[in-house]
């Protein structure tokens, strides 16, 4: 086991995000008043890991061992320390035990977090979507599991945070190699399309890196085509209303990615895009 003081060392890794941060709600009403502690208590425990991972004082070596760390509190083999980031694993600990829900949903986000750590390139669109299977994937089937739906819904999930994680790469794409030295676009699309991670650096996208977004919308449209059946599927009432709403807000940013150029600023969701997304919702209730 790892020595505790040099794993625990520094005790500010936070990137400064919190839910407010986020295209899509956290634990919003439409949820279970009874599971929204769970939520958010998972929510607590991502956002933690995700800091570690995007921490620009901690070595790539640094970050791994308080990934580890974190992971051996989950699990219950090591104790908590008196520190934000043991006592979210903790919390997720008992929940998960509470809940009964697969510890697999915030282990798995690990192997993607790591990866971020160590710089693994993406170099390809099936290595965009390996990433995706662990850094966005888990979050939808904790909250399916929570809810006690069926597999059954499980691929229809897969592909709306699939697709979330990709958007996000999308508005992102700047600040993710300007910050952090880190590119989600596949190389090997950027190559056929004759762009390169110097145009990630311009104040607005060239035709060859259009050329790229585009042909990654595509195939987020087809996610998005995937995740439209997830309402069908769901057979609570609040959470089917739920998932009605965030793929309306990932279509509608879908459609603002194609229009908007996310180096020229932040491509975010509008007053109309939430209203969109209430009517989706209310359209599953029945």
């Amino acid at each position: 086991m790892t020595d505790t003081a040099s794993v625990w060392g520094r005790d500010d890794v936070s990137s400064g995000k919190g839910a407010s941060d986020e295209n899509f709600p956290v634990g919003s009403i439409l949820l279970s008043k009874a599971l929204r502690p769970h939520v958010h208590a998972y929510y607590d425990y991502a956002r933690v890991i995700d800091d570690i991972a995007d921490c620009e004082t901690l070595s790539a070596d640094e970050k791994i061992a308080r990934l580890d760390a974190m992971e051996e509190v989950l699990l219950g083999k090591r104790e908590p320390i008196t520190r934000a980031d043991a006592l979210s694993a903790a919390k997720l600990r008992a929940s998960l035990l509470k809940t009964g829900v697969p510890f697999e949903t915030a282990t798995d986000l690990l192997v993607a977090f790591r990866d971020d750590s160590r710089g693994t390139p993406c170099t390809s669109w099936d290595d965009l979507v390996q990433y995706c299977r662990y850094s966005a994937n888990p979050v939808g089937r904790f909250l399916l599991h929570l809810h006690g739906e069926v597999p059954e819904t499980f691929a229809a999930s897969d592909a709306l945070c699939t697709s979330l994680q990709i958007l996000n790469h999308l508005q992102d794409c700047q600040k993710d190699l300007q910050r952090l030295n880190r590119c989600y676009m596949p190389e090997d699309l950027m190559a056929q399309a004759g762009a390169t991670q110097d145009d990630l650096l311009a104040g607005r996208a060239s035709p060859n890196l259009r050329r790229v977004f585009n042909t990654l919308l595509d195939k987020v449209d087809a996610l998005n085509r995937e995740a439209a059946t997830l309402p069908g599927l769901v057979r609570g009432r609040r959470f089917r209303m739920e998932c009605a709403a965030i793929v309306g807000l990932a279509h509608r940013l879908t459609q603002r990615l194609r229009r908007e150029d996310p180096l020229a600023g932040r491509v975010a969701l509008k007053r109309t895009d939430i209203m969109y997304a209430a009517g989706a919702a209310l359209r599953a209730w029945s």
